[in-house]
């Protein structure tokens, strides 16, 4: 995860997804857009709605929760694999503002077996980071 110049190319999304963080059609959802880096990162550029605000001005902590799940879960598609959450760990280093916009990065740091251990942060259009997350996927075996 580096600012620098970057190519970013769109993730694609099922059209029928009613994922609450990325899906298109769920009307309650967060809606993001995942973009692939270079370097096999994913990074979401947004703006989240004042709906889902916990303090005035500032999102819930449990959407900055859900941010950081998304993007760690999409770090893992991105290898072309589905994964669930089994841990996640969040540092709040700082107040997420509602409706400002934000980019969250995330990436796989390392995988064994159908495990996969990930991280995330939020960052401010200037850089400041927000907030830092880690978690471990698990791959889901098909049916």
């Amino acid at each position: 995860m580096t600012e620098k110049a970057e190519l970013l190319t769109p993730m694609a999304h099922a059209a029928q997804n009613r994922c609450f963080g990325c899906g298109p059609a769920n009307p309650a959802g967060l809606h993001l857009e995942f973009l692939l880096a270079a370097d096999d990162s994913v990074v979401c550029l947004a703006a989240i709605p004042d709906t889902f605000e916990g303090p005035p001005g500032y999102l819930h902590g449990g959407i900055i929760a859900t941010l950081m799940d998304e993007t760690m879960s999409k770090a893992v598609r991105a290898k072309g694999l589905t994964a669930m959450t089994r841990q996640l760990e969040i540092d709040y280093l700082r107040p997420v503002p509602s409706l400002a916009p934000i980019r969250i990065e995330g990436c796989v740091l390392r995988s064994e077996g159908r495990a996969h251990w990930t991280e995330a942060r939020i960052l401010t259009e200037k850089g400041t980071v927000l907030a830092t997350g880690k978690g471990l996927f698990i791959e889901l075996r098909p049916r």
